[in-house]
């Protein structure tokens, strides 16, 4: 969400991802999102570098979503693509309340629906936000979008000759400590046989490809994919 800067919001980036959003939600798609705050606020950070109480940073992080999902919205409904934003805390004023059967509800009407403020509990991740989020609304598959094209046995930033995987299986990503989501998020997914797809949302046109099927990035998997 921030661009270049590295921190707030980017105009050019919001639009950006809204008509990628727009072209998948053409194909008939049903589309939730969860999206992270680490542009805003991170709460871990917080707590490790600014002496901030845990669960007190981990709900400012979960403030900083919010404000990224009614930024997201408000570039979606700008390209007429109706959205609705669904958040884990209370706070009528902008959001819905987060409730199961009404964000089914959205999606089966066309809406693209937008989870904020995470689990709405502290000690939980964004990642495990998502794949909670996934099982509740009987997702397909959750795509990871991330800034790289993949999983790699290394970090391919400080490592030009890392390998990048094609497939792994969820107990490949546990052992060996891969940097894909966290463990509570993985164990969801393994648990209940949904697979994850790791991909560059930074490369133009490649949600688009992860829907209609193309092999880009890394598939996550039971074993049997």
């Amino acid at each position: 969400m921030a661009g270049q800067t590295g921190f707030g919001l980017d105009a050019g980036v919001l639009a950006g991802f809204a008509h990628e959003l727009k072209d998948v939600h053409a194909l008939g798609c049903e589309l939730a999102l969860v999206i992270g705050g680490g542009n805003i606020f991170r709460g871990l950070a917080a707590t490790k570098h600014q002496n901030i109480d845990r669960a007190t940073g981990d709900y400012m992080g979960m403030l900083a979503t919010v404000i990224n999902a009614l930024a997201l919205q408000d570039a979606l409904e700008k390209l007429d693509v109706p959205t609705r934003v669904l958040s884990a805390i209370e706070m009528q004023e902008v959001a819905e309340p987060y409730i199961r059967r009404r964000a089914t509800r959205h999606l089966e009407k066309g809406r693209v629906v937008i989870f904020a403020a995470g689990t709405g509990n502290p000690f939980f991740t964004t990642d495990t936000a998502a794949s909670l989020r996934a099982m509740e609304i009987g997702a397909e598959v959750i795509f990871k979008a991330t800034r790289v094209d993949g999983v790699y046995d290394a970090d391919p930033m400080k490592h030009p000759g890392a390998k990048r995987f094609e497939q792994l299986t969820y107990i490949d990503v546990l052992n060996r400590h891969l940097q894909v989501m966290d463990a509570t998020a993985v164990s969801l997914c393994m648990d209940n046989h949904l697979p994850i797809l790791v991909f560059n949302m930074m490369q133009p046109g490649n949600i688009k490809k992860a829907v209609t099927g193309a092999r880009i990035g890394t598939l996550v998997h039971g074993g049997d994919a």
